[in-house]
């Protein structure tokens, strides 16, 4: 979330996911690319001068709007493998429990972080093995309960995810329809 905070400014908070921040690091914020200076970092009322993964922190920036900033959003380091919005991916999906089939089109709302954004199934290239990863089909017209899958998904507006190898809790997601 993102707050506005009298005498201070612009103070986005968050759980650091994987890294650290720290305050005069700059930051680029995923899908809408804006890059600024963090002034501050604070955990529970107290400044720090390092958060590292699992801390829940606010952290003060410079020259950005509360407008600019949506729940969901990723900062990340400017100079190192900055994060970016992705205009589609593709992932391994498997499918725990849906009535009927789902096939191509399909768009259901994903939940990756703390973001909720509507995804289209664009492509269900080939059904897989669910221990192995050994595709079984490819192609295939549909999937149902049960079967894993790799499928090409788009996002209905920009959205930051990044490979499971490289950052997992950013790469890690729930698809979900029905509530």
């Amino acid at each position: 979330d993102v707050y506005k905070i009298g005498g201070i400014g612009t103070v986005p908070v968050g759980r650091v996911e994987t890294g650290m921040l720290k305050p005069g690091m700059v930051v680029t914020f995923a899908p809408n690319a804006l890059t600024t200076e963090v002034k501050s970092v604070e955990m529970h009322h107290e400044a720090l001068t390092e958060a590292v993964p699992g801390d829940n922190v606010g952290f003060n920036v410079k020259n950005i709007s509360v407008k600019d900033l949506r729940r969901g959003y990723v900062a990340g380091d400017s100079k190192n493998n900055p994060p970016k919005g992705a205009a589609d991916f593709t992932a391994q999906v498997i499918v725990l429990n849906h009535p009927g089939q789902i096939s191509n089109g399909y768009t259901p709302v994903l939940d990756c972080h703390t973001a909720h954004i509507a995804c289209k199934f664009y492509e269900i290239k080939e059904k897989c093995d669910r221990r192995t990863g050994k595709t079984t089909e490819t192609d295939p017209k549909a999937i149902k309960s049960g079967d894993a899958a790799i499928v090409n998904l788009v996002p209905s507006k920009p959205m930051c995810v990044e490979a499971f190898q490289e950052f997992p809790p950013l790469g890690r997601f729930a698809v979900r329809d029905m509530r």
